[in-house]
């Protein structure tokens, strides 16, 4: 029996196998990935970033277990930690935190390293998750590495991205500068126990306010949507604000609540085929640059580029006109 036959009967060992040959760029992985991805388009995406120690694994450990309970349905998690820039190492301490969940056969825990990549997703992520999509996973929690404010590329991997907040993370303004706010479909302040919780969840509100005063309707890239004549009674989605406590699982209830509702929105607005259209084209885009880039590298232009760098660092040249310049020569 195939590696894709295995995975297809259910087999979570070969599903493993096939996600480590992913992450290692191997032609096997994506050769079975091929096979997979056909049936991928099912699962609904749900994207968890914030800052560091906002408690964003103890959420998706609730998170889990509730969409297990509400919906039957099996739910995959990527967790992505980052690595070490000295090393390449990475601690992958989301499966510790994430015990309450071994026992279920139901839910599939992945760790990743970053690797070094930015926006805080590793370089395969898209395709891991494609994978599971593909393996007849229906809810697919991708838990970002947290870097902060820079932090909106799962934007672009998910269909439903949460956003979360904690009381004493830093000033009111922090929560709502451009980057984060404008990535949110659903705002979580966690640790909501702790002093300031209502401060953060006021400011976060404001902000929302003033966004919904705007007459237009706005994707979650910033980028105004094309409103279908035939949906005139249909109304931007605002950002709920809600508060958890997700260590004794205060708030889970409602944050599902809010998923659920989401995916209900984007199902009856088109905002999902959107989003897919969208989230594909990036991972085509993405893909071909380092393909681009890679051919350019292995080819004898790269004696061109080293001497086009020694122009750049003698001054005599600037990094855009080198660029032209060895893309001219391939022309």
């Amino acid at each position: 029996m195939s590696l894709l036959d295995r995975i297809l009967a259910g087999d979570r060992l070969a599903l493993a196998r096939l996600l480590t040959q992913i992450e290692n760029e191997s032609p096997a992985g994506f050769e079975a990935l091929s096979g997979l991805f056909p049936r991928t388009g099912q699962a609904h995406m749900v994207g968890i970033t914030g800052a560091p120690g906002t408690g964003k694994s103890t959420l998706v450990n609730r998170l889990a277990l509730e969409l297990r309970t509400r919906t039957q349905a099996r739910v995959a998690i990527v967790a992505v930690d980052p690595s070490s820039p000295f090393t390449g190492g990475a601690i992958l301490g989301d499966r510790i935190r994430m015990r309450d969940l071994t026992g279920d056969p139901g839910i599939f825990i992945r760790s990743m390293a970053s690797r070094g990549a930015l926006g805080g997703l590793a370089r395969t992520t898209a395709a891991v998750v494609d994978a599971l999509d593909g393996a007849g996973y229906s809810w697919i929690l991708i838990e970002t590495v947290g870097a902060g404010q820079a932090e909106v590329e799962i934007a672009r991997t998910a269909h439903t991205t949460l956003v979360i907040e904690a009381p004493g993370m830093g000033d009111d303004v922090q929560a709502i500068k451009a980057g984060i706010l404008e990535a949110a479909d659903v705002l979580v302040v966690n640790k909501a126990d702790l002093p300031g919780a209502d401060n953060a969840v006021r400011a976060l509100q404001s902000s929302l306010e003033l966004a919904s005063a705007v007459p237009r309707v706005w994707d979650h890239h910033g980028r105004l949507e094309p409103v279908d004549a035939t949906q005139e009674a249909r109304v931007a989605w605002v950002p709920p604000v809600l508060k958890t406590v997700a260590a004794l699982g205060e708030g889970i209830h409602e944050v599902v609540d809010a998923i659920l509702n989401h995916r209900t929105y984007l199902e009856t607005t088109g905002g999902r085929a959107r989003r897919d259209r969208d989230r594909l084209s990036h991972e085509v885009h993405a893909l071909l640059s380092d393909r681009l880039l890679a051919e350019f590298l292995d080819s004898h232009a790269s004696a061109d580029l080293g001497a086009a760098l020694e122009k750049v660092f003698a001054r005599q040249a600037s990094p855009r006109q080198v660029v032209e310049s060895l893309l001219a020569a391939r022309r």
